[in-house]
């Protein structure tokens, strides 16, 4: 109990120290994120000194026995793919952001209206979502999403739309189906534990939190697919 609450207090005094460079950095959207990484790289530090929280990340198997498998089919040449994330966590936001280079995401436009932190991200080019405008809001989607895609950023989506419990079933969002399909990208599932130990309430627990990066997906893949993928190694 103390060593979470005692995390809590370091991270609000981490974020208001970092605030005066979030201002200067939103001259230039390269220096922004650069010390939005520094900001993550200190969130996950903290969180392993102070609460004792670590974390593996785990990556597909590319030989087995010394052979290397046959190239993915889903693979594309390019290597462009969105990955698809469970979201239980404010940690797998930090270790995604820290891990996969020139990556953006897609979250509640209203995160964007934090002061400083919110205008930050927007600087650094994530896209916000007003979920209440249906289509029109998707076709102004799709038209961010791919303009950043073809300036080789990495898309970084939460399907399920919200954080969630362990073990709690949320419906996948088709949003993610109507992007893939459209822009032919695989999608790369990811599965994550980090509730068991960051949870959304709650006392933070220490541990080793699993990250795994599951084989590529098709464009066309069903909703139950991804659904199956990022929930297999999930708590």
């Amino acid at each position: 109990m103390l060593r979470s609450l005692l995390f809590k207090i370091f991270l609000i005094v981490w974020f208001l120290i970092w605030t005066p460079f979030l201002v200067v950095g939103l001259v230039s959207s390269k220096l922004e994120r650069k010390i939005l990484l520094t900001d993550a790289w200190g969130v996950l530090y903290l969180l392993r000194i102070i609460a004792g929280v670590k974390y593996e990340i785990h990556y597909p198997q590319k030989t087995e026995n010394g052979i290397p498998f046959k190239q993915n089919i889903n693979t594309r040449l390019d290597g462009r793919t969105i990955i698809a994330s469970k979201h239980m966590s404010v940690m797998e936001v930090a270790i995604l952001f820290t891990h996969v280079q020139n990556c953006f995401f897609i979250l509640k436009r209203e995160l964007l209206w934090i002061p400083i932190y919110g205008w930050a991200f927007a600087r650094i080019g994530l896209v916000g979502v007003n979920r209440t405008r249906g289509k029109t809001n998707m076709k102004a989607l799709m038209h961010k999403v791919t303009k950043k895609i073809m300036n080789d950023m990495t898309l970084i989506i939460f399907p399920e739309g919200t954080r969630v419990r362990p073990n709690q079933n949320v419906p996948i969002k088709r949003g993610l189906m109507f992007i893939a399909e459209q822009l032919k990208l695989p999608i790369t599932p990811v599965g994550v534990d980090t509730g068991l130990y960051w949870p959304k309430r709650g006392r933070i627990k220490p541990g080793t939190a699993q990250i795994y990066f599951e084989p590529e997906l098709p464009s066309t893949a069903s909703l139950e697919e991804i659904r199956e993928a990022i929930n297999k190694h999930s708590c």
